[in-house]
């Protein structure tokens, strides 16, 4: 039954939904649509190991309960996607590296297993950086994901299959993860939405790790409706948003710790933004986080290159993978992430300096950010959450940003990696399209921590001023 719906596959997780309710949409047809989007798209490279095969017959099994009345729960006969470093049972987890590819779970990562239980269906594992260590999610084994509205640039990373397959409307909703941007990251440039909880707000077991103190799965979809879904079924709290007023809302702009040296196009959509807020009567407060960068400086690689080899050996002995780190560090595929393990292993970083970032700079720069909350009294601060649109695919190294060459990692992770040392949460949202290429922009809030349901409120509230994005046309002749 999809007679009612042009293009059933666009349709956001919350409409799908309403529609499996409403019976104007059985969970097989919505299914069928989506395999053959799958299917049709399979060029961009969002999927490791393609789609389920069980996926229409697990449809037709919600079909069934909805007519007996016995939905699974909130999300039965919902397809989504799952980034292929978290545990999914019966699936390989391959964390995009070849060490992992026999690597196949017997139990589900808690945070994934909190969808199924409410009935989400598994359309397949996406693609991702090479062990989540990049901001590209150009695979030197698996290939690179592609971004739907630009071919030949990236999608982001490390998150950049389920953000890929959502801006395509391969799927509704997935998840990806999030150590330094690698939700926030790849939402911007798809034109998608995605949240960074809380740090520890989600549980971290079952996944494949970077670092214990930074890591966070976190959901990616087309809007905030859809993130809050998702969002409210793994943690349990579901209760309907909050409704806030413009008027009395507060938002800080950091301009001197977040604002310098951004793209022009970016820079001109975000500032549109902020007038038309202005205007609805929200308040924006021009002031920084005093002595953030500072605090920032080397501090993330610190704490990650520490924890890093030590956090991958538990992750392997707890999931029974069938191998080793060394073996894992022997076989990588991708020429970054491989430079980057080099570094880790041979130049390590000393305890003491790793206590010191960890246990006194990261607690300083949480009460950084929690004294300007209180301060400047603003509710959260609002920011592109990238300096530049989607570059072009190959660019790993350097990329341009307003005319100088410059690191593509630290430009793409500039915005994104205070609130990973702050533990703060952080949603990102699609906020207009360059005017040159249409490339996506995206504009980030982030938020106390612990602030997470009313931070996705805000975004709630401030969503109809974004400039919608038509959904892309990708076409393999675009590759030519």
């Amino acid at each position: 039954m999809t007679g009612e719906f042009d293009d059933p596959a666009a349709l956001t997780a919350t409409q799908v939904l309403a529609a499996f309710r409403a019976g104007r949409l059985t969970a097989v047809a919505y299914a069928q649509a989506l395999l053959d989007r799958c299917r049709d798209l399979a060029w961009l490279n969002a999927f490791i190991g393609g789609t389920s095969e069980a996926l229409l017959l697990e449809a037709r099994e919600a079909d069934n309960r909805r007519r007996r009345g016995r939905s699974a729960g909130i999300l039965d006969g919902l397809p989504i996607v799952i980034k292929d470093n978290i545990d999914v049972a019966g699936w390989a987890t391959t964390a995009g590296t070849p060490g992992l590819e026999e690597h196949v779970p017997d139990t589900t990562a808690p945070v994934a297993a909190a969808l199924f239980e409410a009935g989400a269906l598994m359309l397949g594992k996406t693609n991702m950086h090479e062990l989540a260590y990049g901001i590209t999610s150009n695979n030197g084994t698996f290939g690179p994901v592609r971004n739907p509205y630009g071919v030949r640039r990236i999608a982001g990373g490390s998150s950049g299959g389920t953000g890929t397959a959502v801006a395509a409307r391969m799927v509704a909703a997935g998840l990806g993860t999030d150590t330094g941007g690698s939700v926030r990251i790849p939402a911007a440039l798809c034109g998608i939405a995605g949240l960074r909880p809380t740090t520890h707000r989600y549980s971290q077991a079952g996944i494949v790790p970077i670092s214990h103190s930074r890591d966070t799965a976190g959901p990616m979809a087309q809007g905030v409706a859809d993130i809050a879904l998702l969002d409210g079924v793994i943690t349990g709290e579901s209760a309907p948003l909050e409704t806030i007023r413009l008027k009395d809302l507060r938002l800080g702009v950091p301009r001197r710790s977040f604002f310098e040296a951004i793209e022009p196009e970016v820079l001109t959509i975000v500032e549109a933004l902020f007038q038309r807020l202005q205007q609805a009567g929200v308040v924006l407060v021009e002031a920084d986080p005093e002595g953030m960068r500072e605090l920032l400086r080397d501090l993330g690689r610190a704490v990650a290159f520490h924890e890093t080899p030590p956090d991958i050996v538990k992750y392997l002995a707890a999931s029974g993978a069938p191998t080793t780190f060394d073996r894992i560090v022997a076989d990588l595929g991708s020429p970054d992430v491989a430079a980057i393990f080099a570094e880790i292993i041979q130049n390590p970083v000393s305890e003491a300096l790793y206590r010191a970032a960890r246990d006194d700079r990261m607690p300083r720069l949480r009460s950084l950010f929690q004294d300007y909350f209180a301060r400047h009294r603003v509710a959260a601060i609002i920011f592109p959450a990238t300096a530049l649109t989607a570059s072009a695919i190959g660019e790993d190294e350097q990329v341009m940003l307003c005319g100088r060459p410059v690191s593509t990692f630290a430009a793409f992770l500039r915005n994104t990696e205070p609130a990973t040392l702050a533990g703060l949460p952080g949603i990102v949202l699609p906020a207009g399209r360059s005017p040159a290429e249409g490339l996506p922009v995206g504009v980030e809030l982030d938020g106390p921590p612990g602030s997470d349901r009313r931070l996705l409120a805000i975004a709630a509230a401030i969503e109809p001023f974004l400039a919608p994005l038509p959904p892309p046309t990708p076409s393999p002749a675009q590759l030519r």
